[in-house]
């Protein structure tokens, strides 16, 4: 018997549903719901261990994965296997993650897992939108102890008109995809891409997707109600000592005051903080550091941040000595690598990121393929951040989650300057050789230079920066803070980063820390922004102020041809034998595209000598080369019949036409040898083709001057109808058979 089911249903306004359901499906996981849209349902489970860990952080787990069998396929690869999760999934995951973590109890360790299943597909519906929703749902219906009910949507604008979770096909339509996380009360993740919009653009779609949200948690809230709200459970909070609080707030504050006040560099602080906190447990027995040596390191950490924060807000200054809206001292090089394709270093402050661009054709296009998501990039970005960057060593065990994110990021921040028309498939790697601050803004500037540097004809120069938010509630003080420091990353009760063109905003990401933060706050924290990206940008344009006009002479040039369809058969050969010799022959890489709606090839030519790449050109002109009738074109004689001469044109190597005999010259020609031979180049002209033998016709007479008497021979009677002349089978008369008799 099927078991009761729960159902909740979310008008999205304009006749599209979201209904959650509960109670059918994974009823042993602690909570479990499946979101639906159209025929797109997601299923997520959460469970979350009764035992708490000896840990100071919440390991919390959040996985997204979508199953092929969801859209009718099957994996690719030869595992016909789901595996590691696609760059994709990570996004979706880091998204997720990024809205719940906060909402735990700080104190809270047991082990936590939120699985989201992709299971049933629909074109129309993008399913990483409704994640959020899904893991929230099913929190609501645990008995985690959890702050309140979130959710998350994607926010576009087609023709004006703000849309709520669009579809790809809106997408593409669309100025902004911004994924947007928030409670009832308060915004907590905004992550999207835009084209060139305004600062309060942006705030008015985070404002059309909160009022959509609300209704969201909404439902949430009735689905918990209706199946019977669980007794949150109880957990073994972390040791709490006031008496100790308070005596290592009063032995750290104004020593941690005094440090922060000094404005040294990052090494200098960090061993200056250090010691600050080893001289205060000094003052504890072994005794007591063995019972409480975990409890006088977290209080220290307490004073520490309020001491930096209040140092801000009371001064206006910063760690390093800086003012809020002052930006690190910045120095830029391009071409600094001389084998790549593209090359610039981004330094400020102590952040530096080292980018390289290589072209290439389509075939390196970056394939996706996803359940949810089938297609190519021709544009691309990676992301590394070596453990060296921070002075650390630690192993390297693949390309981690916040990698993948950060990578995305600075794509999203360059991909809509890069042309339509740009012939290459462009892949940028930014190499972090710093890190005190934000890399991946540092990813973004640095890639800006280095395809400027490769010749790419990026349309505007892109820059960005990271931004921190220290307010305190009760006084109403607050301070932004331009590009901040990692240690102020940590301290702020928002980071957000902001990347964008001298005319509007193209990506950004934010986490927002604070409860109710007013979009007042925000729009002046955007402006301020503005005012220190466009300062960077300054910057990149004085290294180099555009696109060079070429790419370097060792990168590959690039030329693109379209040839009809006819003759994409004849260009591959056999076997590809003929692109593959004339590969080997010019040393170029040529790739053959069909174009999905005209049908046409297209011929992309990549290489490195000029003088190949015409070679490839001028033989796709002779496959392709079609004379036009009264046309004259120069021919060379490349063979000799008894009936006339085969000729090839001199513009188009491969193409044969036999110059009959009788079209050699006015006077009647009883040898071909009197009138051309061998190797002679000459003009003829196009005459189309003749009617009876339906083969292409030319002519070496007909640009000749007719001879001064010259008359025309009587045309030849073609009639079969019987007369002497008429020596067909089925004519045969009386007078041939005389003539017979005769010679007999």
């Amino acid at each position: 018997m099927i078991p009761k089911v729960f159902k909740e249903v979310i008008d999205l306004g304009d006749g599209r549903e979201i209904t959650l359901e509960t109670g059918k499906l994974a009823k042993q996981a602690h909570g479990s719901v499946v979101v639906q849209s159209g025929k797109c349902m997601l299923l997520c489970t959460v469970v979350s261990n009764y035992e708490q860990k000896d840990l100071d952080f919440l390991p919390l787990t959040v996985d997204y994965r979508e199953k092929f069998a969801a859209s009718g396929r099957y994996p690719g690869g030869f595992f016909k296997r789901e595996a590691r999760p696609s760059d994709g999934e990570v996004l979706t995951m880091r998204l997720v993650d990024r809205v719940l973590r906060p909402l735990f109890p700080k104190d809270y360790h047991s082990e936590t897992q939120v699985m989201i299943q992709l299971m049933s597909h629909d074109d129309d519906v993008m399913p990483d939108a409704m994640a959020g929703l899904a893991a929230s749902a099913a929190i609501q219906l645990s008995d985690f102890p959890f702050e309140c009910a979130i959710s998350e949507a994607r926010v576009g604008r087609v023709n004006g008109e703000f849309v709520i979770n669009p579809s790809r096909a809106q997408l593409e339509e669309s100025d902004i995809d911004m994924v947007i996380g928030a409670s009832i009360d308060s915004v907590m993740m905004v992550e999207g891409e835009m084209k060139e919009i305004s600062e309060e653009e942006m705030v008015e779609a985070i404002k059309f997707a909160h009022e959509h949200i609300k209704k969201q948690c909404e439902a949430q809230i009735r689905l918990a109600e209706a199946v019977g709200r669980k007794t949150v459970r109880e957990y073994e909070p972390e040791r709490e000592d006031e008496d100790l609080k308070k005596k290592v707030h009063d032995m750290a504050y104004d020593k941690v005051y005094a440090v922060a006040q000094s404005a040294s560099a990052k090494h200098e602080r960090t061993d200056a903080f250090s010691a600050i906190k080893e001289e205060i447990k000094a003052t504890f027995s072994e005794e007591e550091l063995e019972d409480f040596g975990d409890l006088i390191s977290r209080y220290y950490y307490k004073a520490e941040k309020e001491a930096v924060r209040d140092l801000t807000l009371n001064e206006g200054l910063r760690l390093d000595g800086r003012k809020t809206d002052e930006i690190r001292p910045i120095w830029c090089e391009v071409d600094y690598l001389p084998s790549v394709h593209g090359s610039a270093i981004f330094t400020r402050g102590e952040t530096q990121a080292l980018a390289t661009v290589t072209l290439g054709t389509s075939r390196e296009a970056n394939q996706i393929d996803m359940p949810s998501y089938e297609g190519e990039e021709t544009f691309y970005l990676h992301y590394n951040f070596p453990p060296f960057s921070t002075g650390e060593a630690r192993p390297i065990r693949g390309t981690s989650r916040r990698e993948v994110g950060h990578g995305n990021l600075a794509q999203r921040a360059l991909k809509g300057m890069i042309p339509a028309d740009c012939p290459y498939t462009v892949r940028v790697v930014s190499e972090v050789l710093e890190s005190n601050g934000s890399s991946s803004m540092a990813t973004v500037c640095s890639g800006t230079m280095a395809l400027m540097d490769a010749g790419v004809q990026l349309k505007k120069p892109v820059s960005g920066i990271a931004m921190g938010l220290i307010s305190d509630a009760e006084s109403g003080k607050y301070a932004v803070l331009s590009d901040i420091l990692g240690d102020e990353d940590h301290l702020g009760d928002m980071d957000f980063k902001v990347t964008g063109t001298a005319d509007g905003i193209t990506a950004c990401q934010m986490d927002i820390k604070v409860k109710g933060l007013s979009y007042e706050i925000l729009v002046n924290a955007l402006k301020q922004a503005a005012d220190g990206r466009l300062h960077i940008l300054d910057k990149l344009v004085e290294t180099i102020a555009e696109p060079n006009s070429d790419v370097k002479p060792h990168a590959p040039k690039m030329v693109t041809v379209t040839i009809p369809n006819e003759y994409i058969g004849a260009l591959i050969g056999p076997g590809g034998k003929v692109i593959q010799e004339l590969q080997k022959a010019t040393k170029t890489t040529i790739v053959i595209n069909e174009d999905p709606v005209t049908e046409e090839g297209i011929v992309e030519i990549l290489g490195t000598n000029q003088e190949g790449i015409d070679a490839v050109l001028a033989r796709i002109d002779s496959l392709t080369f079609k004379p036009e009738v009264g046309n004259s074109y120069k021919v060379k004689v490349i063979k000799m019949l008894d009936f006339g001469a085969v000729v090839e044109y001199l513009d188009a190597p491969g193409n044969e036409n036999l110059l009959h005999v009788s079209e050699l010259a006015w006077e009647r020609t009883e040898n071909v040898t009197d009138v051309v031979n061998m190797g002679d180049v000459f003009e003829v002209k196009f005459l189309g083709f003749d009617p009876r033998t339906k083969k292409e016709k030319v002519s070496r007479k007909a640009l000749l001057d007719k001879p001064e008497g010259y008359k025309e021979r009587a045309p030849r009677d073609n009639n079969r109808s019987g007369n002497r002349d008429n020596r067909g089978r089925d004519n045969r008369n009386r007078d041939n058979r005389d003539r017979d008799r005769k010679r007999d």
